[in-house]
């Protein structure tokens, strides 16, 4: 990554690691994604009753609570069911998000999506029923292509620094272990998981704050942008064949004038020896 920074000349940043901001910005952002992604769909314990009547621990995923809790209709393997059918949802937002990214900006779909994720958590908290659970479905769609844009986003730009870098970012994961519990004791206090939607919330927008500099600052922007737009000199300066010789006008890969040309000779002239 340091070298194809410094080949394509991507404004590569020198500064010390300490000053990597926009790389600790990153990683903030998917340590807060990641723990709202957990939190909505990850294992949290659920308290049930037992025909004894003494109330038991079952791990369900958030999901799930939120799925029995909207509706008395839904039992857990109903619920689980369309869990699957949610997680389907994530996908297909993956392929879509991938699509348009080869037309559109990253950052622009990155900012997108993110928000669409806000949007749609934030009734969640209030709408029950089949409404409620619709909003979730949206939701884990938008989610999708979140955590491999932060990804890349962050790494650009960082030069020597990008196999350090790339630690804190993965690292960040560790979000999925913190929100969880946080969302557990927010639903336990009101005893509703839909009010614990309110944590999820909360992440989502502490994550926004990252995709509005990285489309906004032009200290963010810029590094983004110029990575994008850059090209690896492995063709000839001059781009484009010679009409009549059908030669590239650069030669070689170095792009120095007859240089493709010279290495067949010199081979030519060793195989003679």
């Amino acid at each position: 990554m340091a070298f194809q920074a410094t080949e394509t000349h991507a404004n590569a940043d020198i500064k010390p690691f300490r000053k990597q901001y926009r790389l600790f910005h990153a990683a903030f952002a998917q340590f807060c994604y990641t723990g709202a992604q957990v939190g909505i769909a990850g294992f949290v314990s659920h308290p049930q009753k037992h025909p004894s009547h003494t109330p038991i621990l079952t791990n369900l995923t958030q999901f799930i609570n939120y799925v029995t809790d909207a509706d008395a209709k839904y039992t857990d393997a109903t619920a689980a069911q369309l869990l699957a059918g949610a997680q389907g949802g994530f996908a297909l937002g993956r392929f879509i998000g991938t699509f348009l990214m080869r037309f559109v900006r990253p950052r622009w779909v990155f900012i997108f999506y993110l928000a669409g994720c806000i949007i749609f958590v934030a009734p969640a908290i209030t709408h029950g029923g089949n409404a409620g659970i619709a909003l979730l479905f949206v939701c884990l769609f938008f989610e999708s292509i979140i955590f491999p844009t932060i990804v890349a986003l962050g790494m650009r730009g960082l030069g020597k620094h990008s196999k350090r870098g790339s630690g804190w970012i993965v690292g960040a994961v560790c979000g999925g272990a913190v929100v969880p519990p946080l969302l557990g004791v927010a639903s336990d206090a009101r005893d509703s998981t839909q009010f614990g939607m309110v944590v999820p919330l909360m992440f989502f927008v502490a994550a926004f704050s990252y995709a509005i500099c990285v489309n906004f600052v032009p200290a963010y922007r810029d590094v983004v942008d110029a990575f994008a737009e850059t090209k690896v000199g492995v063709e000839g300066v001059g781009g484009r064949k010679d009409e009549e010789s059908g030669s590239s006008p650069g030669g070689g890969v170095l792009g120095e004038k007859g240089s493709g040309d010279a290495s067949h000779d010199e081979v030519r002239e060793v195989g003679k020896v």
